[in-house]
């Protein structure tokens, strides 16, 4: 299985979403993708919606963890949102959650950044 990558920009809010599988074959995409939006885009903070991501390994961890430090570095924040279990069992063993949000839908991480959806 691929993944799919669904990019919008709310306000100055990335909602990432992902559907699939992100892993060492996809991963490279969803960095150079997201990595060019935010070149081109005034982002201040970014919302991933990880619903419909049914796997991903250290090298999905890697991504995020990257455009985490590149959106923190530009003073934003990165809220995860609507994770399925599997999904959730590695960020919490990752340590991920020590630093990132999590929220339970993509309208409530929206609300919390201060867009309303």
């Amino acid at each position: 299985m691929s993944l799919a990558i669904e990019l919008d920009v709310k306000e100055s809010v990335l909602c990432i979403r992902l559907s699939g599988e992100l892993d060492h074959h996809t991963a490279e995409e969803l960095r150079t993708q997201v990595t060019e939006k935010l070149a081109a885009t005034k982002i201040n903070h970014i919302v991933l919606n990880l619903e419909q991501l049914s796997f991903m390994d250290s090298s999905g961890l890697g991504v995020i963890l990257g455009r985490y430090k590149q959106i923190k570095a530009a003073n934003g924040e990165m809220v995860v949102c609507a994770i399925s279990p599997a999904v959730k069992r590695l960020f919490d063993m990752s340590g991920l959650f020590k630093i990132i949000r999590l929220e339970a839908d993509e309208h409530k991480a929206l609300q919390t950044l201060g867009v309303a959806s």
